[in-house]
């Protein structure tokens, strides 16, 4: 699976998500290492869709905020705290956060003035978030309940694999 990536959206987005569902578990199968599985899964999820910005924020108990993990895109915030922003939101709310247009989110943080929607889905392993799944699109109102449904598939299987990953 790795080396050239692609996903057919000419069938529609939810046999979208089904076909890279199936392609990411098996490029993630057998690796247990966490940044890379990451990586991998911002990657494919770019590649396929195309959106601004993809990425992993983990949750840093210590500091207590978000800190950037793998992602693709252009250059990111490094750090987000508690109670601002959509990955706050999320992250404290423990659910997904879907936000049509992230100028009308009181306290969004803007990491690009060129993200214009936002959705982000939390990773919740033994009842903790863990991470949250940050996705920016350039575009005003680009995900809809197609996006949150296929996405949170996602979520939830990297959730199962999390323990496994070092």
């Amino acid at each position: 699976m790795e080396g050239d990536w692609h996903i057919d959206l000419s069938a529609g987005k939810p046999a979208a998500y089904a076909a890279l569902r199936q392609a990411v578990s098996a490029l993630l199968t057998g690796e247990s290492n966490r940044t890379a599985n990451l990586a991998n899964a911002a990657a494919a999820l770019f590649a396929t869709f195309g959106w601004h910005w993809v990425g992993f924020y983990l949750v840093d108990a210590v500091r207590d905020e978000l800190v950037l993990g793998p992602f693709q895109g252009p250059v990111a915030c490094t750090r987000l705290r508690k109670g601002k922003g959509v990955c706050a939101a999320a992250w404290e709310k423990a659910e997904l956060v879907n936000v049509p247009d992230v100028d009308s989110f009181p306290g969004h943080v803007a990491c690009s003035s060129l993200s214009k929607s936002e959705i982000v889905i939390p990773v919740v392993v033994d009842g903790l978030v863990v991470a949250v799944l940050d996705i920016d699109a350039a575009a005003f109102g680009a995900f809809d309940a197609v996006d949150e449904a296929g996405l949170a598939a996602m979520v939830s299987d990297l959730e199962s694999m999390w323990t496994t990953w070092e």
